[in-house]
């Protein structure tokens, strides 16, 4: 079991390799990455708008409830924007990009495993890391940055509409301190984390794909390892990112 896990974690670490190294090769799959660029946007759009509308408004009404409490509603709209922005952007952003994009991924690569195209390609000295797998990762990691900055801004309008409407609350108030806390290492900080996050989920659907086997029950079940396994190391990523940040970048008081 042990022996297996880490065959497995190796295998993933040389893939990560091979499509760092397949980066700047020459031709570029320009039509490949627009048509996955085009997919994987299509797939995780509407989900990822529709997700963020009640984030933003949990954020904004626990944050309202809390303010109001402590006497200090002027700073509703700052804390609010700083939680979308600093840790729910990337999250929602992660968890659709896997979840729908990197599914997708996968069951289209191990469909393509299971009826040989693969093997095909590498007898005929096509690389299936720079034919098919490189597109897929730079498409998702373009996407994850697009769609990180939809979720921004849907959240803020959400949390904006539940303070101001649902609770009551002052509305040049919650526009005016979005900068007492919220600073623009914020979102340079979160756009990372979704690039890293759309790289990380294109990594591991594309590992699980191309090692799909047993028909396909085989595909779906790599589908659905692949979704956990990203969900694992997103978290964890994430954690290792923030802790980073705070100790790099210095905080408003």
């Amino acid at each position: 079991m042990a022996v297996a896990a880490l065959r497995q974690s190796g295998s993933l670490f040389a893939l990560v390799l091979d499509v760092l190294r397949a980066l700047p090769r020459r031709p570029f799959q320009t039509k490949e990455f627009i048509q996955q660029c085009w997919f994987i946007a299509s797939v995780t759009i509407v989900p990822t708008a529709l997700v963020s509308i009640p984030f933003g408004a949990v954020i904004a009404l626990q944050l309202g409830t809390l303010t109001r409490q402590l006497g200090a509603q002027s700073f509703t709209g700052a804390a609010s924007v700083l939680a979308v922005i600093r840790e729910a952007s990337p999250i929602v952003t992660a968890l659709l990009i896997a979840g729908a994009g990197g599914s997708a991924i996968c069951a289209d690569l191990g469909s393509r495993k299971i009826r040989e195209e693969i093997d095909a390609m590498e007898v005929l000295g096509i690389s299936p890391i720079h034919r098919l797998v490189v597109p897929r990762v730079l498409a998702a990691m373009l996407v994850s940055l697009l769609l990180n900055g939809l979720v921004s801004v849907v959240g803020v309008a959400g949390g904006y509409f539940f303070n101001v409407i649902i609770q009551g609350g002052t509305p040049g108030a919650y526009i005016a301190s979005f900068t007492a806390l919220a600073q623009l290492a914020d979102l340079w900080t979160s756009e990372i984390k979704a690039v890293i996050f759309g790289f990380i989920a294109a990594v591991v659907a594309s590992y699980k794909g191309l090692t799909a086997g047993g028909g396909p029950k085989g595909v779906g079940d790599a589908v659905n390892q692949s979704v956990v396994i990203t969900f694992m190391f997103l978290f964890v990523v994430n954690f290792v990112v923030s802790a980073v940040y705070f100790q790099v970048v210095p905080q408003k008081i």
